[in-house]
């Protein structure tokens, strides 16, 4: 019996020997993504995952090869690409070290008439967590067994890359949506096909295989509160510049992580330093405030923020009217004479005070600041009451008075009496007027 001997032409050899030097470059690629994926995400956030999880469902294959499958009338193997493989399933343990990495366990099958192709690898996986969805990839080596009709079972080196999609449905039970892989496994014929056709010899599978099941999540911690924040202020009611002191305590953020801090308040001047902020109520009307803080984690894309208020109270001082008394100096007067008013204004809450509004009830008053002088001039005599008033910066105001005691005016003196005309005499001597006669002596003996 003639055997044809099968030559490959070099630049069939080069192709594959490429093609194994694409695959093992893609193989570095990924080792290399997946290990700088890790060292960034290992650092970020870390929430409670489930300790482990199992994947168990329908997986799809295409082998991705040709195997001998027999020999031909000469003894010559026979070339035979292998089909896709519809029957299989598949499973998984993934052992979660913390939100991302994990160490997974993975086991495929698919049988059918030609052949059957199972594989057990183990490797790393990194998986994203969002709300309601997980997306992972994973490198995976291990062991590739191949039983192809006719010929021994055979194992060999694979390694199976890709990723996929799991949707949220309950805490503990996910949906895989899809997962799609590249298989790759290489296996030895060398007992069954000469050297003569070494791509059967030593055939190289690069397939794809397609799942889709139900991902069960054990342990784990449930899901953690939201970040919150509680605030407090102390005290909660002060008198009008009197410091209020506010303080913030956030929970269910990061420990690792530095929180930023926004202080606001609806009265007062405020200043605040991370956890504490400090509210001046100088200038400030009394009434109700509110302070604000704002917790931030700037680490988180979501959902790291809270805030909190706490109402504080400043009152103001009670408003006390200035209290004034006045007094006359002096008190009383002759009419046409002026008497001097001296007002003392003071204001029991220490304001300032100013004393004005001068006026009299009978002459006329003129006043500066808390002096007035009182011009008695064209006064009846009597009382007069000199009033002024006291008003503080507020506009509070009160009143007093003074009174003036101006003197009736003298009588005026009696007339001087009058003459009466009881006789008369002449002194007609002009030579010796003093001369008295007779006649005249007689009246002035009557007198």
């Amino acid at each position: 019996m003639f055997h044809r001997k099968y030559v490959v032409p070099e630049d069939e050899m080069s192709r594959r020997d490429c093609l194994r030097s694409d695959s093992v470059m893609m193989i570095g690629i990924v080792l290399l993504l997946n290990l700088f994926v890790t060292s960034s995400l290992v650092l970020a956030q870390e929430e409670k995952p489930p300790k482990a999880d199992i994947f168990a469902g329908y997986q799809w294959l295409n082998p991705g090869g040709t195997v001998a499958t027999g020999r031909d009338a000469f003894g010559n193997p026979i070339a035979t690409k292998l089909p896709s493989i519809a029957e299989g399933a598949g499973a998984a343990l993934g052992i979660n070290f913390n939100k991302y990495l994990a160490l997974e366990f993975d086991y495929g099958g698919n049988w059918d008439t030609p052949a059957n192709e199972s594989t057990a690898t183990v490797g790393p996986r990194l998986m994203w967590r969002g709300e309601g969805v997980n997306m992972f990839i994973h490198t995976l080596g291990g062991l590739n067994r191949l039983t192809v009709k006719g010929l021994p079972a055979k194992n060999g080196l694979g390694a199976v890359l890709g990723g996929g999609i799991d949707l949220k449905i309950v805490r503990h039970l996910s949906l895989r949506l899809l997962e799609a892989d590249y298989v790759l496994g290489r296996y030895n014929f060398a007992d069954f096909v000469g050297p003569q056709t070494p791509e059967l010899r030593r055939p190289v599978l690069q397939g794809a295989r397609l799942r889709t099941g139900l991902v069960f999540n054990l342990g784990g911690a449930a899901p953690s509160a939201p970040p919150a924040a509680s605030c407090s202020v102390k005290p909660n009611e002060v008198m009008v510049g009197e410091p209020v002191t506010a303080t913030v305590a956030a929970s269910n953020f990061n420990p690792k992580h530095t929180l930023t801090y926004n202080w606001t308040s609806t009265g007062g001047k405020l200043s605040g330093k991370d956890s504490t902020a400090t509210i001046d109520t100088n200038g400030v009307a009394g009434g109700s405030y509110t302070v604000t803080a704002r917790v931030a984690d700037p680490k988180m894309k979501k959902g790291g923020e809270a805030s909190c208020t706490a109402n504080f109270t400043v009152k103001e001082p009670p408003k006390n009217a200035p209290t004034m008394s006045c007094t006359a100096n002096p008190s009383t007067v002759q009419p046409g004479t002026a008497a001097t008013i001296t007002c003392t204004c003071t204001s029991p809450d220490n304001v300032a005070v100013n004393v004005s509004g001068w006026t009299a009830s009978a002459g006329t008053i003129s006043g500066s600041g808390n002096t007035g002088a009182l011009n008695t001039t064209g006064a009846p005599a009597g009382t007069i009451t000199v009033n002024a008033t006291c008003t503080d910066s507020r506009g509070l105001s009160s009143t007093s008075s003074a009174t003036v005691n101006v003197e009736a005016p003298p009588p005026p003196p009696p007339p001087p009496a009058q003459a009466n005309k009881l006789s008369s005499c002449d002194f007609p001597n002009p030579v010796k007027p003093w001369r008295v006669d007779n006649t005249c002596k007689a009246v002035l003996d009557d007198v």
